[in-house]
């Protein structure tokens, strides 16, 4: 990469991160609690199985939850609860359970009760849009009660208090009816759409070697709970070709955390866009390395491209993969983009039940990046007007956005000011003012943003809306700014720190992974120690997740941004 006169803080340089990127395809992305109690219920086979039990353990909520903040909990204590159960299950008479028979049983003894409690049929909770829900809630708690009904004839030392206990209720709008379609077409063979493959556990035993489904460079929708259910019991030593790659793609997945596993994965294609886009517009004049363009415009299909290989092209990524490309100077033409086209709005997929904020922010990044030497500018004109106005009726009257992708309203609020933007018209310039006194509103005591609590992804978006949004170069803006930058600086020095600490799962410091079997793990050359510590998961899955190359980037092009647009003029 090419470097600049840009200023950028100490630290991790751009030309590092873009080495790490170019050369790992399956993307940097914190170990899921939902995924990892997947693989300890249906993959005890395979290498690591004792440290993913113990990642549960160590990982439950003292109210005896999983995963989180909120209703965020629900799934992955599902899995969680659902898996541990499954251990405990297994145990007999003068056997235990591979981390020790009582702590598994303490561990859901603990979530029984609060599953309990949050799915209490006069609760009315609202649960988040998390991806493959309306599957996976309802087949978990089958689950969940078929073991609870085993309890009465096969009691298991530690549940005793579970015997003779009630079933849990699926929440309310929850119910089983759209799994139990999706179950009788995989049975009569139909076609299932490509983006069920990523929760095909929910089928159940349908989806053992469901001839509907093809595995990806080993994986079944980026997952290794839907990888692992194609492949059934077993580690199908013997078994074809498919069967052998589906096998070494969760050796090399669980090797990356040492046991416990990542969910969406591969997500190359969208962490190369989205960390190509923050570092190009952060150090103009970028070069990076030539795979990461190239490989990116090997990833279009018709439709655009997917987050991942596996996955099926969605408009966000493919808007995402433009405009990256446009800023390396490589630039390739939208057309693909009106395939999700509808009267108000571009749809993600071309079938989907909600609307995205930050997809068409992206798209209309994308439109706008193209339309100046368009042959049919008009046409681009008009999309780019009418992704406008959907999202000025989007913006919610605090002067923030809020997305199907991402748990935080500052992630979708930085998507839609960088649009607006750069592409809005006049008209836009309420809503920008809207959403930058949202944000100096809601700065906390020490410097940071965030949802929950101050985290440095959410800082970095702040920051970055701040900047973006014209209008407002004043001293609150500035004051602001520096205040996000010295929590940034704090957290990065506290991230050096800890450097040596243990890993996030208790497991040795594995710096070049290994399956616990001898052979050798594959690892994408990023020390993962500390990682869901310092990137809570915030992104939608199936339950939350962090893409760390997109943080660390998102982070470094706010302070770089911060120095050129506002320290370096003091």
């Amino acid at each position: 990469m090419s470097t600049t006169r840009t200023a950028r803080p100490a630290g991790v340089s751009p030309q590092d991160l873009l080495a790490e990127i170019a050369v790992d395809p399956m993307g940097q992305v914190t170990a899921s609690v939902y995924e990892t109690a997947r693989l300890v219920a249906s993959a005890p086979w395979l290498s690591g199985h004792r440290r993913r039990i113990e990642f549960l353990i160590r990982g439950q909520n003292p109210d005896g939850t999983w995963g989180g903040p909120g209703p965020y909990v629900l799934v992955p204590t599902l899995s969680a609860v659902e898996a541990l159960l499954t251990v405990v299950s297994a145990a007999r008479h003068g056997e235990r359970a591979v981390s020790g028979h009582s702590e598994v049983a303490g561990a859901v003894h603990r979530g029984l009760h609060a599953l309990f409690a949050r799915l209490d049929p006069q609760s009315r909770a609202v649960l988040p849009d998390t991806i493959g829900a309306e599957f996976l809630i309802p087949w978990l708690v089958g689950e969940i009660n078929r073991h609870l009904d085993a309890l009465e004839k096969h009691p298991v030392p530690g549940l005793d208090a579970w015997h003779g206990s009630g079933r849990l209720h699926t929440p309310d709008g929850w119910d089983s009816a759209p799994l139990d379609r999706l179950r009788h077409a995989a049975g009569q063979g139909h076609t299932l759409p490509p983006k069920v493959w990523h929760s095909l556990e929910a089928l159940g035993g349908i989806a053992v070697q469901a001839p509907q489904v093809r595995p990806v460079g080993g994986a079944v929708g980026c997952s290794p709970a839907a990888t692992a259910a194609w492949l059934g019991a077993g580690d199908g030593d013997g078994a074809g070709t498919e069967r052998r790659r589906a096998i070494e793609y969760l050796h090399t997945v669980q090797a990356r955390h040492d046991g416990p596993v990542p969910g969406v994965t591969p997500i190359g294609v969208f962490e190369r866009a989205w960390v190509l886009s923050a570092l190009a517009e952060a150090f103009p004049g970028t070069t990076p390395p030539r795979e990461l363009g190239h490989s990116l415009h090997a990833a279009f299909g018709d439709l655009g491209v997917p987050a991942g290989a596996g996955l099926p092209p969605d408009s966000d990524d493919t808007a995402g993969a433009l405009h990256a490309l446009a800023l390396i100077g490589r630039p390739r033409s939208p057309e693909c983009l009106w395939a999700y086209e509808s009267d108000t709005h571009f749809r993600c997929f071309t079938a989907e039940r909600t609307p995205s904020t930050s997809t068409n922010a992206h798209i209309l990044m994308a439109f706008g990046d193209h339309e100046a030497g368009a042959a049919d500018g008009a046409r681009y004109r008009r999309a780019i007007g009418k992704i406008s106005r959907w999202l000025h009726g989007q913006q919610r009257p605090d002067g923030s956005w809020i997305d199907k992708w991402h748990a935080s309203p500052y992630y979708a609020t930085v998507c839609s000011v960088s649009a607006l933007a750069r592409h809005g018209d006049a008209s836009s310039a309420v809503a920008l003012r809207a959403a930058a006194e949202w944000v100096l509103g809601t700065q906390r005591h020490d410097g940071s943003w965030g949802l929950w609590s101050g985290t440095s992804e959410e800082t970095a978006y702040a920051m970055q809306t701040l900047l973006r949004a014209p209008g407002r170069d004043d001293g609150a803006v500035r004051h602001a700014v520096l205040r996000g930058d010295a929590f940034l600086a704090a957290q990065d020095d506290v991230a050096h720190r800890d450097h040596d600490g243990p890993d996030d799962h208790g497991g040795p410091d594995t710096p070049g992974g290994h399956h616990g079997d001898g052979r050798p793990g594959e690892h994408d050359g990023h020390d993962h120690r500390g990682d869901a510590r310092r990137y809570p998961p915030l992104w939608h899955d199936k339950d939350l997740y962090a893409p760390v190359a997109v943080i660390r980037a998102e982070t470094l092009a706010a302070r770089t941004l911060a120095r050129t647009r506002i320290l370096e003029r003091q």
